[in-house]
């Protein structure tokens, strides 16, 4: 039996970046990770022989709006019930720390869905739906 430790620690630049590639999430610049992480406001990540193998983290503005981010097992550790330890420690900080009229909301990939509804998480459609910003792509001659 594979034991596994959590971790209630914001990862490094280096470790965020593996977690999301080795879990099949897009990846993020060390920019990116380095400007961002040390705005959580709640980390977990799961350890396996001490090296991390899974992570999740809380975002937001500590009082009106939370959202729950990064997901993130390595492949070769799913299966093992990790997302639902993840999501269960994230569940206790959002009951801990989250006010009674705190929004508490995550953008669910494929079948992420069905883990996430294990722990209240409910779909918003039809009354709002979640939408996400994309760049203009910009072509050589700078046009859009």
């Amino acid at each position: 039996m594979t034991i596994y430790s959590c971790l209630h620690e914001v990862p490094s630049v280096q470790t965020y970046q593996a977690l999301r590639i080795g879990a099949g999430l897009s990846a993020k610049t060390a920019e990116a990770a380095a400007r961002g992480l040390p705005n959580t406001l709640f980390a977990v990540q799961i350890l396996h022989e001490f090296q991390p193998v899974g992570m999740g983290r809380v975002i937001g503005d500590e009082g009106c709006f939370f959202q729950v981010v990064d997901i993130a097992v390595l492949r070769e550790h799913q299966g093992n019930g990790l997302g639902k330890r993840i999501m269960g420690e994230i569940l206790k900080y959002i009951e801990a720390n989250v006010p009674e009229s705190g929004y508490v909301s995550l953008i669910a990939d494929g079948q992420a869905q069905d883990l996430y509804a294990q722990f209240g998480f409910i779909h918003t459609a039809p009354l709002s739906v979640g939408m996400a910003y994309r760049r203009p792509e910009v072509t050589s001659e700078g046009a859009v």
